[in-house]
């Protein structure tokens, strides 16, 4: 049996590139010694808690973006935070995580509802004899997320390590 190395992933709400396509499947690799290393070599990373760290990890193991050519920092940096957050948690279950964590993650992507369509300006305006604060305030509440992985992981700080 082969060992699995690349994992294929969707994006809750995907990249949006300059020309408007959105590109929400993708491609990752298991992270290897020197892909966190480099990073940590580039002069714009400050130390080992600099959140550009994550970017320039991000951008050496996510292979594939939809239809794009190349994925580099730029991508990794347009992203959704929601987006940024699932590549994240993604990572972790990939490369330390067990096959349950990893088939736990895909289900809960899996029911989780679709994004939000966006509401155009006059979409918000109020029905004909209805409360127009009321309207809009309801097309601006956004939907409340359900907990996720993400919410569960404890942040090291730098001086307990």
């Amino acid at each position: 049996m082969a060992m699995a190395t690349e994992y294929e992933f969707v994006l809750p709400r995907g990249y949006v590139d300059g020309r408007g396509a959105v590109h929400r499947t993708g491609t990752m690799r298991l992270a290897t010694a020197r892909d966190e290393l480099e990073p940590l070599r580039d002069p714009t990373v400050s130390g080992p808690d600099d959140p550009r760290l994550t970017v320039l990890v991000l951008a050496r193991v996510v292979t594939t973006l939809g239809t794009l050519e190349l994925v580099t920092p730029h991508e990794i940096e347009g992203l959704f935070t929601a987006d940024m957050a699932f590549l994240q948690d993604f990572y972790g279950v990939i490369n330390f995580g067990s096959q349950e964590e990893y088939e736990a993650l895909l289900a809960e992507q899996q029911q989780s509802p679709p994004p939000p369509v966006p509401v155009s300006p006059s979409a918000a305006a109020s029905p004909p004899g209805g409360d127009p604060a009321a309207s809009v305030e309801d097309a601006a509440s956004p939907a409340v997320p359900a907990p996720s992985r993400r919410a569960q992981i404890e942040e090291i700080g730098a001086t307990s390590r």
